[in-house]
């Protein structure tokens, strides 16, 4: 039975990547003609919309459908740091396009030399080369322009992939430093199954699985928050989340 599943897992793997290049191709001429020559925050919000259609195919005909809960925790007008939890490639095109409003998120520089998508994913996304401080840097001040400017950041405070068999991993602290000198709220949002269709221990391997995102309520600022509060409260309250509901 374990052999039909890994054979079945990537098979179904090769499917979704052939699915997923036909449609980033199709996605590229209303990019062009929509989003590439506006300038932020419209090209962001369009490009988003856009996404979120792109999304929605790919996702239905790789058999992982998403539902999405809690948008109604997302004020109107309103502009917050989401911070999500991250155990599969699967993430960042679930939460970034269904994330209510346009948003970019931080992401690694090396996944915009890729031909083609790399230009679609610099748009979404505030590039930053891990290596460097002078990037890191760079990257955490673009993160508070986009603030600025209207558009949500979504963070994945785990930093990399969760590979371990605890629901979080430690989080970092910059989307809770971003928090305290932006004073702007932070929405948990915590995805599942993501997972089990692309388990940490298997290269090139997908199952169809049916996937749901949560919004939990804002995380608002109070004067008397440091870094280390905030980090701590949306963790718990993300940890147990997962684990009352998974």
């Amino acid at each position: 039975m374990k052999i039909f599943k890994n054979i079945f897992g990537r098979i179904w793997a090769f499917w979704a990547l052939i699915v997923f290049v036909i449609t980033m191709l199709i996605l590229l001429i209303p990019f062009y003609l929509f989003s590439y020559y506006r300038k932020d925050p419209a090209k962001t919000r369009i490009f988003i919309a856009l996404a979120k259609g792109w999304m929605n195919v790919f996702l239905t005909l790789a058999g992982c459908p998403l539902s999405v809960r809690g948008k109604e925790n997302f004020k109107k007008g309103e502009t917050y740091i989401v911070v999500c939890n991250h155990n599969a490639l699967l993430d960042v095109p679930v939460s970034c396009p269904y994330i209510p409003g346009g948003n970019k998120t931080i992401a690694k520089i090396e996944m915009a030399k890729v031909p083609v998508f790399g230009l679609i994913y610099k748009t979404g996304s505030v590039l930053v080369d891990r290596k460097s401080d002078a990037s890191r840097r760079e990257s955490y001040n673009k993160m508070k322009e986009v603030l600025a400017m209207g558009l949500h950041m979504s963070i994945y405070p785990e930093g990399t992939r969760n590979k371990t068999t605890e629901p979080l991993k430690p989080f970092h602290d910059g989307a809770f430093k971003l928090a305290i000198e932006t004073g702007k709220s932070i929405i948990p949002a915590v995805i599942f199954n993501s997972k089990k269709a692309m388990p940490p221990d298997k290269i090139f391997f997908l199952l169809p699985y049916r996937l749901r995102m949560d919004f939990l309520a804002p995380i608002e600022i109070r004067p008397n928050d440091t870094i280390q509060s905030l980090k701590e409260k949306a963790f718990v309250t993300m940890r147990d989340y997962f684990v009352a509901n998974k």
